[in-house]
């Protein structure tokens, strides 16, 4: 059994392996390298013989470590009992956070979370016992925020089921979220293959000053960028201005590099990660990466003639960035405080803020925390309370035991706000909230990194914005979007106007240290063969998996058409979170939220379509899918653009892949989605002329044909029987390799994992 434990010892061996496999790099490549190269590069498996061409190779890696949120982990530790395994082959922990509902305040939603999951809980706790996984219980923390505190480490590479893994970038990490199916893979030996990508650098100039935090960095980088902008491409970060930003700070920006759709995003090593090293009890770890400096930050010439590496590069200056907002309902709509309440009239936004929220895996460290309540501090002065509602979400016990202890918590508690436990909550969907009722026009702020409609509480008719932690506060005390805290002034006791000043800086480590605290943590036993896992055949919860059936050797034959998704059709659209993740260990059950958020192109309404063989209209989407699998049939879904953004939810592939899924075609492809997708033996499909989505049509019957001559690079032909006679056809693309041609064949990876 692995060590589940970061030691020095493991540090020690990955720098051995980085720099003897670094020296055959720039052997093979004969010129300087970036630090991604360096660390991406080093860690694979055969860096002698593996095809150095970004944008098409598929590269084997071997990842340090795995770590999976219980909300993915059901469905991961799922599967890696299908595949038959004893143990785990790397170091891996499952961590409680997604399941616990905000509502009422920390302790009153943990008690009714540990009562409602304790099923969900005990097999994850089994399970990871079970296998030699380390498990952190609920109420622990987050798991980007435990992995940062407890396991990350500069030059390292890690997976996780979770989309913002890159929050581990902060420390010098290449991590990258993953569907279950990769962990599996990992977990069980094999190595992890992932598409070579293609590199964009941000240089950071100058430094934050005033108003200004590491979230704004990240939210002028989603506008430049976009939310498809990083697809297949790791975003690095470099020159003077990285190092001014702290650990903390720089996983910020890391861990929304998700929302650019990117691979990963990556910080080198500086002092300020040793700081947080040292500051978190990793003192020999910090150490470490500093006698290997060299090898954990890009060569010089990088910083000196960047355009030379990156496929493109992008100039920020710190010192002039205004703080920023994002949305609502995409991370790339963005715009400068100074233009929020222009842009509310405008666009007819509600300007009354009923929410504020801060914390969540992106926003909860000491530093944003403090910042924040600075900004409180100032308001309670001048006898002020927020006019809105106010949450915190801590991101870790520790950090939870530190505020409490240095009086953040107070600050908060006495402007009105509620602190809620350490989880998710509210940014994924796990809030009870009765405010508002849906339909009801209304804002938030958040600062979380994901603000899709739906996506916080369900309500498509809650406009979701997204800033930093300390704008959030600001924006809470006022009550509305019509303000600006660089200008416009408050009322206090009295109806006496005040203006709020920029919050002090903050110290990026606690000046008398953290509250170290392993709370909820369970290492796996010594016995862990004799572990048992009870999965009960009526429960609601959890279900054992069936391996999904091979490819039977035939094209695919007038198939009908499911779905035609128009405009945004993210992971969230496709299996929706919130009330459903009580589901996400039982495939059968949370299949019935299949699409239900997906907007259907010939009707505009989300969530229901045309039933070809009964011909009746207005069916969900499950039970259409239902209906035609109980007839033998396999089906087809349309997308458009970037389609599967978002979180590495592989649901989203599962669950279409069990109701018969045959293939998606669509105008392009999230990364994340699209390997899911292939690991499940759903034909991922692009229009090679993306007009040619135009031409598919409600009632139609789709046939996908010369599949036995499936290769890599090879085109795809696909024939679109029209109701009233006629056909049309076009070519596809895949990005299908040798070996995913094989899961196709297989049924899935997983298949072939158990063949093995």
């Amino acid at each position: 059994m692995a060590a589940i434990e970061t030691t020095p010892e493991l540090v020690e061996s990955v720098y051995e392996t980085l720099e003897r496999n670094i020296a055959v790099i720039r052997e093979r490549l004969g010129r300087p390298l970036t630090y991604t190269e360096k660390v991406f590069l080093a860690h694979l498996d055969s860096p002698e013989s593996a095809d150095f061409e970004a944008g098409k190779s598929y590269m084997d890696t071997r990842p340090d470590r795995v770590a999976m949120q219980d909300a993915t982990a059901q469905m991961a530790l799922l599967q890696f009992m299908l595949a038959g395994r004893d143990e785990t082959d790397i170091p891996t922990t499952v961590h409680c956070d997604h399941l616990i509902q905000a509502y009422a305040g920390a302790k009153a939603d943990m008690k009714l979370a540990t009562q409602t999951n304790s099923e969900v809980y005990e097999f994850l706790r089994n399970a990871s016992a079970r296998y030699g996984i380390g498990f952190w219980g609920p109420g622990a923390g987050i798991i980007h925020q435990v992995v940062l505190e407890k396991y990350a480490f500069p030059g390292g590479m890690m997976i996780g089921t979770d989309s913002h893994t890159p929050n581990a970038g902060g420390l010098g990490m290449f991590a990258c979220g993953v569907g279950g199916a990769d962990a599996v893979d990992v977990m069980a030996g094999f190595p992890w293959e992932v598409l070579y990508p293609k590199l964009v650098g941000i240089r950071l100039t100058g430094s934050l000053n005033g108003w200004s935090a590491p979230k704004d960095v990240i939210l002028k980088v989603c506008e430049t960028l976009t939310a498809k902008g990083g697809t297949n491409r790791v975003i690095e970060y470099f020159g003077p201005g990285a190092a001014s930003i702290s650990c903390t700070g720089k996983g910020t920006i890391t861990n929304m590099g998700a929302e650019l759709g990117a691979t990963t995003s990556v910080f080198p090593y500086d002092e300020r990660m040793a700081t947080y090293l040292k500051a978190t009890g990793r003192e020999a770890i910090a150490d470490l990466a500093q006698a290997h400096a060299e090898l954990l930050r890009a060569d010089p010439e990088v910083e000196q003639d960047p355009g030379r590496f990156f496929t493109q590069v992008v100039e920020i200056d710190l010192s002039t960035l205004e703080p920023q907002i994002v949305g609502p309902h995409t991370p790339d709509l963005a715009r400068p405080v100074s233009r929020m309440a222009a842009d509310c009239r405008e666009n007819g936004y509600p300007e009354r803020l009923s929410v504020g929220l801060i914390g969540s895996c992106t926003n909860s460290s000491y530093e944003d925390l403090e910042r924040a309540a600075d900004v409180a501090r100032q308001a309670r002065k001048h006898g002020a309370t927020a006019k809105s509602k106010l949450f915190v979400t801590p991101g870790s016990e520790q950090v939870h035991l530190t505020i409490q202890r240095d009086g953040q918590m107070q600050d908060f508690d006495d402007i009105g706000g509620i602190v809620l436990a350490n989880a998710c909550g509210p940014c994924i969907g796990q809030w009870k909230r009765d405010d508002v009722q849906d339909g009801e026009d209304n804002s938030i702020l958040s600062s979380y990194n994901r603000n899709f409609r739906k996506r916080n509480d369900g309500f498509a008719s809650t406009n979701s914005f997204i800033a930093s932690p300390e704008i959030v506060v600001a924006y809470a005390l006022a009550g509305t979007l019509a303000f600006n805290p660089l200008t416009d002034d408050l009322e206090g006791e009295g109806g006496r106007r005040f203006k709020l000043e920029p919050p002090s800086p903050a110290p990026e480590v606690p000046k008398n240290g953290f509250v170290q605290s392993f709370e909820g943590y369970r290492a796996p036993p010594a016995d862990a063969a004799n572990q048992s896992i009870e999965v009960s055949p009526d429960s609601e919860r959890l279900q054992l998996l069936e391996p999904f059936s091979a490819w039977d050797g035939n094209d695919y034959e007038r198939l009908p058409l499911l779905l035609k998704a128009k405009g945004k059709c993210t992971t969230d659209h496709i299996s929706q979170a919130g009330p459903w993740l009580r589901f996400r260990g039982h495939l059968d059950n949370i299949s019935d939220n299949m699409f239900l958020g997906a907007l259907n192109a010939f009707t505009d309404e989300a969530g229901s379509g045309l039933d070809q063989l009964s011909v009746e209209r207005g069916v969900t989407f499950p039970a259409i899918a239902r209906h035609y699998r109980a007839e033998g049939l396999r089906w087809v879904v349309v997308g458009d653009e970037n389609y599967g953004e978002g979180s590495s939810r592989e649901h989203a592939a599962m669950s279409p892949r069990l109701l018969g899924a045959a293939a998606v075609i669509v105008r392009s492809i999230a990364r994340i989605h699209e390997s899911n997708l292939k690991k499940q033996g759903v034909l991922a499909l692009t229009f090679e002329n993306p007009a040619d989505y135009e031409k598919i049509r409600e009632t139609d019957r789709v046939s996908i044909t010369g599949l036995a001559d499936l290769a890599p690079g090879s085109k795809v032909r696909v024939v679109v029987h029209h109701e009233d006679g006629s056909e049309e056809e076009f070519d596809t693309l895949q990005t299908l390799n040798a070996d995913q041609i094989a899961w196709f064949k297989a049924g899935s990876a997983l298949n072939l994992l158990r063949a093995g």
